[in-house]
């Protein structure tokens, strides 16, 4: 599988962000263990509190006296993961019986451009190149079974905690690999609903890898497809996946930001950086203009846009400038989705599904309402959308022009 970091991407300038719309020291004991024993991270000044942390991700061992999964009735089918903010191929209604859909994912350590303007980098952790890691899609019912890898110039350890599953930490306890091995994990999709996973290996490396990129969302749609609060069906025509990443890059005394050799080695700066809780970058699929200007989203009038908003770290508030949340559900798909939404909220450690039929041609804004991080830390993304206007719908009687007073 080709592995990208944000594809596509050519620009992160902040002025492409804004373009065509109105926005125009003591080491972990429960996290040091995920610094891979090749390199000796540099951890001499990391706060010495954070030997104090639960390690909240502690490997478990699979019960050996557990009977063998049932498998009979199930149909393995091969899914081919796509960088974001693009989806697999998927059905949106399931046909036949439940499938065994077959993954591999590969984590991957690239140095990584947050905002050409001002230089700022980071050494990314991810899951197949990209951050957010690639949108997983199955069925209630199903079961995914994951291929994961560590490739052997990694620098550290790494695991996988799917918020959609069941038991030994959504799969984290079961899943931790140093570099060089890999692992399999199959589990079962029994909420419907969008869900975040996530690499948690223990204590300060839980937050250090979840804001250095190492985060995605997984699909489960219910069997017979999306509905409305009366039972009706509701159909999408694509899906748009955004990531939004909270970085916080550590800077010199200047003010300018930090550059390191290898992954892990802005490891105790960045834990100073991540105790503000001030985030330096809050963005859309990885980097500033991520999803503006040559890489905007694009649709026509008339079609239906089923948004996936991801944020595995904080609360964020998506809206559609000049569009609205037709169906927002904010948390399973077995409850019934909110309708007419302007803004809506996305809880932090979750994903969130919201889909709207465009209805004029234009640059659509889709930002963080809270609008210092949608303008100035780079939360933006602009849908461009093809068509004809609809003075029904909004005209400009008067163009702006100088007044007698």
């Amino acid at each position: 599988m080709t592995k990208r970091i944000n594809p596509g991407l050519v620009s992160t300038s902040r002025r492409n962000v804004l373009r065509g719309s109105m926005l125009a020291g003591a080491a972990a004991m429960a996290g040091a263990g995920a610094m891979a024993a090749s390199r000796a991270p540099r951890l001499t000044k990391a706060n010495a509190t954070s030997a104090h942390l639960h390690k909240a991700a502690a490997k478990q061992a699979a019960e050996t006296t557990a009977k063998p999964a049932d498998l009979s009735g199930y149909t393995r089918v091969r899914q081919e993961l796509v960088a974001p903010p693009f989806a697999p191929a998927h059905e949106q209604v399931a046909t036949g019986g439940p499938k065994l859909i077959e993954i591999t994912m590969e984590t991957t350590e690239r140095l990584m451009v947050v905002d050409e303007d001002t230089g700022a980098s980071v050494w990314a952790l991810t899951y197949n190149g990209s951050v957010p890691g690639p949108l997983i899609i199955c069925h209630e019912g199903d079961m995914v079974e994951l291929t994961l890898r560590n490739p052997a110039d990694s620098m550290m350890e790494h695991n996988i905690d799917f918020h959609a599953s069941t038991g030994a930490l959504g799969g984290g306890g079961l899943t931790h690999f140093y570099p060089g091995e890999e692992c399999v994990l199959r589990w079962k999709a029994t909420k419907p609903g969008c869900f975040t996973y996530h690499c948690a290996p223990g204590g300060a490396m839980i937050p250090y890898h979840v804001t250095h990129g190492m985060n995605g969302a997984v699909m489960v749609l219910p069997r017979d497809g999306l509905k409305d609060g009366a039972g009706n069906p509701l159909k999408y025509d694509s899906i748009a996946y955004v990531g939004e990443q909270d970085y916080y890059l550590p800077m010199d005394d200047n003010g300018d930001y930090k550059s390191y050799a290898a992954a892990g080695d802005d490891y105790a700066d960045s834990l100073v950086a991540m105790r503000t809780l001030i985030p330096t970058h809050s963005v859309f699929n990885g980097a500033v203009g991520a999803l503006t200007g040559e890489n905007a989203l694009r649709a026509k009038v008339g079609e239906t846009v089923l948004m996936i908003h991801n944020q595995a770290n904080r609360d964020s508030r998506p809206h559609l400038i000049g569009g609205h949340g037709n169906f927002v559900w904010e948390t399973s798909f077995t409850d019934a989705p909110m309708t007419g939404m302007e803004t809506w909220f996305v809880r932090g450690g979750s994903a969130v599904a919201a889909m709207y039929t465009f209805e004029q041609p234009g640059v659509y804004a889709y930002v963080n309402h809270n609008l210092i991080e949608g303008a100035m830390l780079g939360a933006t993304a602009h849908f461009v959308v093809e068509g004809d206007w609809d003075n029904q719908l909004m005209e400009q009687v008067v163009p702006p022009r100088p007044f007698a007073t």
